[in-house]
């Protein structure tokens, strides 16, 4: 049976169990709403390590807008039982006190590839982002860690971060997890009305398409999507839509 955790204290008495040992580690670091994109990311680290551990934590921090963070979807119990069946070992749900004792003074700030895409309209998100990443990574310890590539700006710059830190654990990129329809699965998917779920097939398809990103934002917004960009940069597209009030993104190799 998974073990659960939810206090710091407790995860530094698992780690230096384990360290004693000379247990491999591997680190998956959630939000919860998990699915199957997420559960690739857990096989993966399973197949990899000695001890898997997840955590769930949905970080306030990260969200620019109250009100997405307030609908974000929750159900623990069920994703308790999608890191057990996935053979995750150890679940790890800290609470904002734990992580926050500091009440977010101090915070890790990139001034650079975080301030364009994501960046450029969420104001603070990456911020968010690396400071909680930051965090989980100083608290697990874990040989690996493993992040999923339709986030792949996110990726990035935590690979980067962990670079510029000197932090001992191997940032792995995992291969987008797609929906029969090429939708990439995301946790907001669930927030989609059943019209807007059959609508947002066409972000993936239109932007894996050979044309220039000014005729794919047309296309995309002639179907009614609201673009907030389609960006061209390293030999990769990357694009973030609003269908409705779901905000979903995705990126492609050119």
């Amino acid at each position: 049976m998974i073990k659960r955790i939810t206090t710091i204290a407790e995860l530094i008495n698992l780690r230096r169990k384990h360290s004693s040992e000379n247990k491999k580690v591997g680190f998956v670091p959630t939000m919860g709403a998990l699915h199957e994109g997420h559960i690739s990311l857990f096989k993966k680290s399973v197949a990899e390590n000695d001890l898997t551990i997840a955590s769930i934590y949905v970080n306030k921090t990260q969200f620019n807008d109250p009100t997405d963070y307030n609908n974000y979807p929750r159900d623990i119990e069920k994703d308790i039982e999608l890191l057990e069946n996935a053979g995750v070992d150890v679940s790890f749900l800290p609470t904002y006190e734990e992580i926050y004792a500091d009440n977010y003074n101090y915070r890790i700030v990139e001034n650079s590839l975080s301030k364009v895409l994501c960046g450029k309209s969420r104001k603070g998100h990456f911020e968010g982002v690396l400071t909680v990443v930051l965090k989980l990574l100083n608290l697990v310890q874990p040989a690996k860690a493993y992040f999923g590539e339709k986030d792949y700006q996110q990726y990035s710059l935590i690979k980067k971060m962990c670079e510029a830190f000197f932090i001992n654990t191997e940032i792995i990129s995992c291969p987008t997890v797609r929906e029969i329809d090429g939708l990439a699965m995301s946790s907001r998917n669930l927030l989609l009305t059943n019209q807007e779920r059959i609508m947002a097939a066409n972000f993936y398809r239109l932007l894996k398409q050979e044309k220039d990103i000014y005729k794919v934002k047309v296309e995309l917004e002639k179907l009614g999507f609201g673009v907030d960009y389609i960006e061209d940069i390293d030999q990769r597209r990357f694009g973030a839509v609003f269908l409705g009030k779901v905000r979903l993104i995705d990126n492609v190799e050119l």
